[in-house]
């Protein structure tokens, strides 16, 4: 009896039904999910320093490093902050805080950038809400940025900044830029399992950024420069508002005035109104919407996009 082996043929993709999809960016059980996060993060702040002579101090010098190198050549060298106007007094603790609120923000979105693919191993073979890593990576960097902020306020009191009630702002300002660092962490961490471009392209963005939000040169510079005749031309204006649209300007220039010193413009007052702060309000909860949405939509298919 003789038996014929008939070859399989291929069977059409649509054949193979819907493509299985993997855990979802959330969960129902939120206690495991912060759990997750939590504890991801912390054993990333333990390993960061493993092995290190110096462990946690390198935190907290790297952004004070930062801080002299701009501090000499912009302040003592180029004069940027001195002229002696009331808004440049304490310019030094201006500058250090927003190196530090940046340094979270970069730390966040920058960190973020490659932390889905960097954890393929952990993405194939465990069943968790992918939205547990880049959330990690922003709560590392929020451990970081409170123990740099204990370095600011040594450094404001040394210096001669009194303790105000405005003080009490802090939390608030640190939730705008939370959000809005979130928002694109979950967006660029989605984005670079598909385009690996997007790397490379964020760090030069960040860098523009970092330029482009008032960390060394004062926001009263910028208004002199863009509103104050004879530069208030439409196309100032314009720029003008666009500048004042990024987050981080009214983050940075809400911490200089609320926990530094009042002389210098609030955020409302550089909008020319409170209520003008709905516009970067408006922005970072575009960005964080828009984050999750993406992010969401892509992490059933995180596995098999790696």
């Amino acid at each position: 009896m003789s038996t014929e082996v008939f070859p399989h043929e291929p069977v059409p993709y649509e054949g193979l039904g819907r493509p299985i999809k993997g855990p979802r960016a959330l969960t129902h059980d939120w206690r495991r999910f912060w759990h997750l996060t939590y504890n991801i993060a912390r054993n990333e702040f333990k390993l960061k320093f493993f092995g290190s002579a110096l462990g946690y101090v390198w935190q907290v010098m790297k952004p004070l490093l930062l801080f002299g190198v701009l501090y000499v050549f912009f302040v003592v060298i180029s004069h940027v902050g001195s002229g002696g106007k009331p808004d440049e007094r304490f310019y030094g603790v201006q500058l250090l805080g927003s190196i530090i609120l940046f340094t979270f923000f970069a730390e966040a979105t920058g960190g973020a950038v490659r932390s889905v693919v960097d954890r393929e191993n952990l993405v194939r073979k465990i069943q968790f809400p992918r939205l547990v890593i880049p959330l990690a990576i922003v709560l590392l960097a929020f451990f970081n940025l409170m123990m740099n902020l204990i370095v600011v306020l040594i450094f404001a009191l040394i210096s001669g900044v009194h303790p105000m009630l405005s003080w009490l702002e802090l939390p608030l300002i640190l939730v705008m830029l939370i959000l809005f660092s979130t928002g694109l962490a979950m967006l660029l961490a989605a984005m670079f399992v598909r385009f690996r471009d997007i790397q490379p392209i964020w760090e030069v963005i960040s860098q523009i950024v970092f330029y482009g939000s008032p960390v060394i040169i004062p926001i009263t510079a910028v208004r002199e420069k863009l509103l104050l005749p004879p530069n208030n031309s439409q196309i100032d204006n314009l720029l003008y508002h666009l500048y004042m649209l990024n987050p981080l300007v009214t983050v940075f220039q809400q911490f200089r005035h609320a926990m530094v010193t009042h002389a210098t413009l609030s955020a409302g007052q550089a909008l020319g109104s409170w209520a003008a702060l709905l516009e970067p309000l408006g922005v970072v909860l575009a960005i964080f919407v828009l984050g999750f949405w993406v992010f969401n939509r892509s992490a059933p298919f995180v596995a098999e996009n790696l």
